[in-house]
């Protein structure tokens, strides 16, 4: 299959990294750099922009038939609401965030119950397992481990103990990839705290409020 990218370039390494071996990857940066060859020839799209940007859905609008996936970590389907208007592509929401799309399987929402056979055909010529959650902000697997990161952070500025014991002891004691903070340097402090912020605005529980350390790290980054 010929996969077309839209995304920053680390987003483009690990889509290429997931299924590069099997497939041609077609990477830009953004729409306003995609030739017609690649969109034209594109048997799937990767657009990591949309559940922000949902008007670049009007750029699809030259082909119907193009199945898209966006990165719907952040976001679901019920804030798109110009996609339920306007669009006659099938849209697939998944976890985008970086570390989290090479992974063996791919974290799934969907707009519509009867797009599951849809679903379930794509993947299986895109050559991955897929596993379809509920449509709410943060999914499933984001939602954990950035609560994980929060809950690290308030262990750190309570003085129990430092960043490089907590990273250590999770991944000793829970057979974790990265510590909590190792973790959060890769997925991106803006993201971990976006989609905490986004999680408690839709939830309201408090074991998504942002621990004030965090929060002042992400505001000396933005």
């Amino acid at each position: 299959m010929k996969i077309l990218v839209v995304g920053d370039p680390k987003i483009q390494e690990e889509i290429t990294a997931k299924f590069g071996a099997q497939h041609q990857i077609i990477s830009f940066d953004d729409l306003t750099e995609i030739t017609k060859e690649a969109f034209f020839e594109a048997d799937v799209v990767f657009d990591f922009f949309i559940a922000e940007e949902p008007e670049a859905l009007e750029f699809y609008e030259q082909r119907p038939d193009l199945t898209i996936f966006t990165n719907m970590a952040k976001s679901c389907f019920g804030n798109l609401e110009i996609y339920q208007q306007q669009t006659q592509n099938t849209v697939f929401g998944f976890n985008g965030l970086p570390t989290f799309i090479n992974r063996s399987v791919l974290e799934c929402t969907l707009q519509d119950e009867k797009e599951k056979e849809k679903l379930n055909l794509i993947c299986g010529k895109l050559g991955t397992d897929y596993e379809i959650v509920e449509d709410r902000v943060g999914m499933v697997t984001p939602r954990i481990i950035c609560m994980i990161i929060n809950e690290a952070y308030y262990t750190v500025q309570e003085g129990t103990a430092t960043r490089e014991d907590i990273d250590l002891g999770m991944k000793l004691g829970t057979n974790y990839p990265f510590g909590p903070f190792e973790w959060c340097e890769k997925i991106g402090l803006e993201n971990v705290y976006e989609l905490l912020e986004f999680v408690y605005d839709d939830t309201k529980e408090e074991r998504y409020k942002i621990c004030p350390s965090l929060k002042k790290e992400y505001l000396v980054l933005v």
